[in-house]
């Protein structure tokens, strides 16, 4: 049994319940779907949030250019991908739907979207219902304890750049700005959710420095923000509200990962009040 997608390349035929799916990309959307790939590239494999649940998944080698001839092995039925790149090699193992980066704008259309294409409608209904109790109940906490006009930065520190982030391009964006429904301070709030990011420079901190920060780094502690002649002298910095997590849990904005990152950001942003 097959049906037809309508893809960025055209209408292209898929199995109506594939048994063997190699993806790329958007593997915490299959996982929500109780749908576990054959074959991933190596640095999903090792996704904070899911790699419990991929033991024993072929690593098809590196994100972004995969090994076709590792891809071949597996005999899938369908490879799923966020990069159009290798179309034309994939393609000719199995039938192949990229789904660019940023198309799929939260987890409501991501679901929708694989629940759709995988015959899983039931199950994406029943996996985002619980999404939105969860998300909710959260909303609830964050909002009895913190005023509304409070503003949040997504950010992300490296030992040459900073960057800052909108609504879908992970660091925290998604639960924050997405799920908690939070706003970045307003006057940078319409550019940064246009651009998404920006590299910022130490002038520019201060204005983009929100009320609250959620910090991406992995070489730096809230202590060295603090004793930081520049970073020290920012509001959130110095009133403690600054959260500092690593790249390996920030990076990514399945819907599986943003579940957990708001119940992470739930639980601080309430602590820190008491």
């Amino acid at each position: 049994m097959t049906k037809t997608m309508t893809t960025v390349n055209g209408e292209i035929t898929i199995p109506v319940q594939p048994k063997r799916i190699v993806a790329e990309e958007y593997i915490g959307s299959l996982i929500a779907l109780d749908i576990v790939p054959v074959g991933a590239p190596g640095l999903t494999l090792k996704n904070y949030y899911f790699k419990d649940a991929l033991t024993g998944i072929t690593d098809i080698g590196d994100y972004g250019a995969p090994s076709t001839e590792s891809i071949l092995a597996l005999s899938p039925d369908l490879i799923i991908t966020g990069n159009g790149d290798n179309y034309e090699a994939l393609s000719k193992i199995a039938p192949t739907v990229v789904v660019p980066y940023g198309e799929l704008k939260n987890a409501h259309e991501e679901l929708t979207y694989f629940g759709q294409l995988l015959g899983k409608e039931k199950e994406a209904e029943a996996w985002l219902d619980h999404y939105d109790q969860k998300i909710a109940d959260a909303k609830v906490k964050v909002d009895a304890v913190l005023e509304e006009g409070l503003s949040f930065s997504i950010m992300e520190y490296t030992d040459k750049e900073t960057y800052v982030y909108g609504d879908n391009f992970g660091r925290g964006g998604q639960p924050i700005y997405q799920a908690l429904g939070r706003k970045p301070p307003a006057n940078i709030a319409d550019e940064i959710m246009e651009k998404q990011w920006a590299e910022i420079s130490e002038e520019m901190l201060a204005s983009y420095a929100g009320d609250y920060i959620i910090m991406t780094s992995d070489s730096r502690t809230v202590e060295d923000f603090k004793a930081d002649p520049l970073w020290g002298t920012l509001p959130a910095v110095k009133n403690d509200r600054l959260y500092v997590w690593p790249e390996e849990r920030s990076w990514y904005y399945d819907p599986t990962a943003v579940l957990a990152q708001v119940e992470e950001l739930t639980n601080w942003l309430i602590n820190q009040q008491k």
